[in-house]
């Protein structure tokens, strides 16, 4: 049964439409909150909001204000780290399960910006894991190919867009977990500058790295979201006041690094194939295309699981994990975080952030040679039984172009490719420098027109 909405109401301009065409939040929330849950994949999200909650929610919003909010009456979706008042925060890991009183500071921004949080979504147990099956709760299934993963962590949030269920969702991203989902669902995954936006009231994966994603069907609609949830936290200190700026008025990328020929992907012939026809259409943009050595992004991105940052995830988790009941930890994302976490001394923790300096320094000038990177989003797609049969493997290998960014402070933008030829989705993502955020979603619009 494919309970997907209704004409108009699968994005936000969609929505708009039909609120200028006369109908209200109280028309279209409570049946958009009924078509969720009688959807036909339980796991998607994990809770709903109540149909007294909507109903409040939706009145609560003044008519007048349509003009004035950017996201007026706008549903949306939430992974599972991240707080919605009222609603519990599992993190999909029951054991773990709080109910906190105060939205995370980005929702609190959407909310304040008119859009109303619908629902909790499933992901990888604390948001470790880039496939989407390291969940309790049965696995969302990826609606462009049922017997492949959606990608993770973020799999439900990217499952629910995809599905047409809500016009955005927020996703977390430390390692891809809001570009990964995306590639591999068709959609737009956006992942700011890590400070950009709030992470209060995350549940810490890294928490020094951590950042709050958006999911949507456009570049535009992605943007139109983040606009609304960015700006610095004075209760996070992690934030920091990063202009926003606007697609609009940045400066056009003219010459885009992509990975030299010893660097390409080499994992699926059809991912390949996907990436060549996606370079195709930069060409066909004017860009200049100028092959980029990886090596040192391939350093950075080892960093993250083969070395001290996985320490960080057990800094947050060490207290549960002593606590928490048997079997409440799935063995795959304990025996990461913790026996992983447990390999590193502090003299390794230090040893791994002057490395990383270092890295940072010999990648800087590249941002003066390219005005932004393409890499391929996702160099596979595995299936599920690939996944039962090892569950660590593939996943390491979807990392391979999304792992670094964070570590080196970049933003990045993932928007739906070309197909691969066996019909699946595929994409690119495009990076920059901290801050290059507005240049990025200008270059991503450019892409998306192109199709």
């Amino acid at each position: 049964m494919d309970l997907t909405l209704s004409a108009g109401m699968a994005d936000i301009d969609g929505f708009r439409r039909r609120y200028a065409a006369g109908e209200s939040p109280a028309d279209l929330l409570p049946a958009l909150r009924g078509r969720i849950a009688a959807c036909d994949d339980p796991g998607i999200f994990l809770h709903l909001a109540s149909a007294g909650a909507i109903e409040a929610a939706a009145a609560a919003l003044d008519p007048a204000d349509r003009e004035r909010l950017p996201l007026w009456g706008i549903p949306f979706a939430v992974k599972d780290n991240i707080d919605v008042a009222g609603m519990p925060t599992t993190a999909a890991c029951p054991a773990f399960a709080y109910t906190p009183a105060r939205h995370a500071g980005v929702v609190e921004r959407l909310v304040a910006a008119g859009a109303i949080p619908i629902g909790k979504t499933n992901l990888d147990q604390f948001a470790t894991g880039l496939v989407g099956v390291r969940t309790p709760h049965p696995v969302p299934r990826n609606p462009r190919a049922p017997g492949r993963v959606p990608g993770g962590s973020s799999s439900g949030s990217a499952v629910a867009v995809a599905r047409g269920l809500v016009p955005f969702a927020l996703g977390t991203d430390t390692a891809g977990s809001g570009r990964i989902p995306a590639g591999l669902c068709g959609l737009v995954g956006l992942k700011p500058t890590p400070g950009a936006a709030s992470t209060r009231g995350v549940v810490p994966a890294c928490r020094s790295l951590d950042c709050v994603s958006i999911f949507a069907h456009s570049v535009a609609e992605a943007w139109t979201a983040y606009a609304a949830m960015a700006g610095a936290d004075a209760e996070d200190p992690f934030s920091r006041d990063i202009p926003l700026g606007l697609p609009a008025a940045a400066p056009p990328v003219r010459v885009l690094g992509i990975p030299a020929e010893a660097d390409r992907p080499r994992f699926e012939p059809e991912a390949e194939a996907a990436w060549d026809a996606a370079l195709e259409r930069c060409r066909a943009l004017g860009l200049e295309l100028r092959p980029v050595p990886m090596a040192a992004f391939r350093e950075a991105a080892a960093l993250l699981y083969e070395g001290a940052w996985v320490a960080e995830r057990l800094a947050s988790l060490e207290g549960f994990f002593r606590s928490a009941p048997p079997g409440a930890v799935l063995p795959v994302t304990r025996g990461i975080i913790e026996a992983n976490g447990r390999r590193h001394s502090a003299a390794d923790a230090f040893r791994a952030f002057h490395r990383l300096a270092e890295l940072r320094h010999a990648t800087a000038p590249l941002w003066g040679e390219i005005d932004a990177l393409a890499v391929p989003t996702a160099p596979l797609f595995p299936t599920l039984e690939d996944l039962a049969a090892d569950p660590v493997g593939p996943n390491a290998r979807l990392g391979t172009f999304t792992n670094f960014v964070n570590l080196l402070g970049l933003a990045a933008l993932a928007v739906p490719g070309p197909d691969r030829p066996d019909g699946l989705p595929a994409g690119a993502t495009f990076i920059g420098p901290g801050g290059s955020d507005a240049r990025l979603a200008a270059l991503g619009l450019r892409f998306e027109a192109a199709a």
